[in-house]
């Protein structure tokens, strides 16, 4: 192994720093390192004493999301150990509280990073209320642009402040900073509510039907990352062509910008010495109770939806 290919930063040994982490990605391991390096001090507050799932490419397999911390792990890597309702076991979750932990992550090719909403000692208290702005295709940004200041305006309309950032995909999440008054069910109902206000302002081009099909061309503002749900990370890289990263916004240039336009090769210098997802952050704000019980009334997205596709496919079958 050549020099050039392996090094040791914060007491962590890297290597094979030159192999490309995918075919399309236009970026190598280094490239992943220097970048994770370079922010790490912006990412960590995010990461902080919550649990961590990472996507993880290797060589010759297909990517895959890790939640269980592997048996390697080093001792000095801070885990927690929860119950997981969906696979019905124990899961060992890494905390990423250190640079030292994000570039030992790094050295195992975990390119995305999505922590918890809630910290490790109760993450179905989520400390921000987030919406997942997803246009129904590639080219779409535009759209967002204008749904995501339909969201802006549904907060103002109940005296709440949130950040954006672009989702490193083709979307945008709004985070809302909340304080812990509210249950954690109180805090989905208001995710609901507000999704649902900010489709009615224009429901020409935003939509909360959580069916694909029902979606009718619009933006989709997924009003579901509640309860212990993970959201990819301020900075977060993400696994796609070019391989760009989830970069914070201010509200008034969101017009101007384009999730391409940040990527691990570009991100470092546009950030320069600000810490913008920090900068914007409003203070944690409590959630009125008007929006809370008009979240009440909606159904939660998934059981709605399961319900529909029952009833659907029973209509169906009545035709045959």
């Amino acid at each position: 192994m050549g020099a050039c290919q392996e090094e040791e930063r914060a007491g962590v040994r890297l290597t094979n720093l030159d192999q490309p982490l995918s075919p399309d990605a236009g970026a190598t391991k280094r490239d992943l390192v220097d970048y994770l390096d370079a922010v790490a001090d912006r990412m960590l507050p995010g990461l902080k004493g919550r649990p961590l799932t990472v996507l993880r490419v290797l060589r010759g397999q297909k990517p895959f999301m890790q939640k269980n911390v592997p048996k390697y792990t080093p001792e000095w890597v801070k885990t927690t150990t929860m119950w997981a309702d969906s696979s019905q076991r124990q899961v060992r979750y890494a905390l990423c509280d250190d640079r030292a932990t994000l570039l030992w992550f790094a050295n195992q090719r975990s390119v995305e990073y999505h922590p918890t909403l809630g910290l490790a000692d109760n993450i179905y208290r989520p400390t921000h209320m987030v919406l997942d702005l997803d246009p129904p295709g590639d080219d779409d940004f535009a759209a967002v642009v204008a749904v995501a200041n339909l969201v802006r305006r549904a907060l103002a309309d109940c005296g709440l402040a949130g950040a954006l950032k672009t989702s490193g995909a083709k979307g945008i999440h709004v985070f809302v900073p909340i304080d812990d008054s509210a249950p954690v069910d109180d805090v989905a109902a208001a995710t609901r509510a507000l999704a649902a206000r900010a489709e009615a302002l224009d429901p020409e081009i935003a939509t909360t039907a959580f069916i694909v099909s029902d979606r009718g061309g619009k933006v989709f503002v997924d009003s579901t990352r509640a309860g212990g749900a993970t959201v990819a990370a301020a900075y977060s890289p993400r696994l796609r062509p070019g391989t760009p990263v989830s970069f914070p916004v201010k509200w008034s240039d969101l017009d101007r910008i384009n999730p391409a336009d940040f990527t691990v090769h570009t991100a470092i210098e546009q950030l320069g010495d600000c810490d913008p997802w920090a900068e914007t952050m409003p203070e944690p704000q409590r959630l009125p109770t008007d929006l809370i019980e008009h979240g009440r009334t909606i159904p939660v997205a998934r059981v709605a939806a399961m319900h529909e596709g029952k009833r659907r496919a029973r209509a169906r079958r009545q035709k045959a």
